[in-house]
């Protein structure tokens, strides 16, 4: 990780991006310790009980983007335009399929055997992870190399040079951007 790249006094509004079960959620929620800022979690605010969507879902968005300083994670189209026009940075999950899958059916099993309550009161059952297609892990296989052909693309938008864009190609290159950024946090 190039020291340039976690330069803590231009990363005020973040956003993580990747493909589902990539670790967003988890490296949002690490930078907003280290920071000392507010984790905003888009799954939380986006879905209602049994799995239904919140009417409110954008309004949510645009007042949790109103703060100062913030972390996002999450890759809602529907309110892109809300968080990344007023983000620094952008923060791109970018690993392999077979990691992202292997995540995404471990964490699968682990919250359906142990009856883990998601957003909204929700819970993943047997029968929607592995006989559904609203099922994550059909959500990860057909939505993976979309994600990664879409965002590779990010640098070449100009609506988006605003931003500063961060990739991180696997689990090795995520600990070192936390390292660093603690390092850096602790100097200050």
């Amino acid at each position: 990780m190039e020291r340039s790249k976690i330069r803590k006094a231009e990363m005020k509004k973040i956003v993580v991006v990747g493909t589902s079960c990539s670790g967003k959620t988890t490296l949002a929620g690490n930078i907003a310790e280290i920071l000392e800022i507010p984790h905003i979690e888009l799954d939380v605010l986006h879905w209602g009980q049994n799995w239904t969507i919140k009417a409110d879902f954008e309004e949510k968005v645009a007042e949790a983007v109103q703060d100062p300083q913030w972390v996002v994670d999450g890759n809602y189209r529907k309110v892109r335009d809300i968080i990344w026009d007023k983000a620094d940075t952008i923060i791109w999950l970018n690993y392999s399929f077979p990691v992202v899958f292997r995540r995404a059916l471990k964490r699968t099993i682990s919250r359906i055997s142990s009856h883990q309550e998601l957003f909204g009161g929700n819970k993943e059952s047997f029968r929607l992870a592995f006989f559904s297609t609203d099922s994550i892990l059909w959500w990860v296989i057909t939505t993976h190399k979309k994600r990664r052909i879409e965002y590779s693309q990010l640098s070449e938008n100009a609506e988006l040079s605003h931003l500063k864009i961060i990739q991180l190609n696997n689990q090795k290159e995520v600990d070192a951007f936390l390292s660093c950024l603690r390092a850096e946090q602790s100097r200050n």
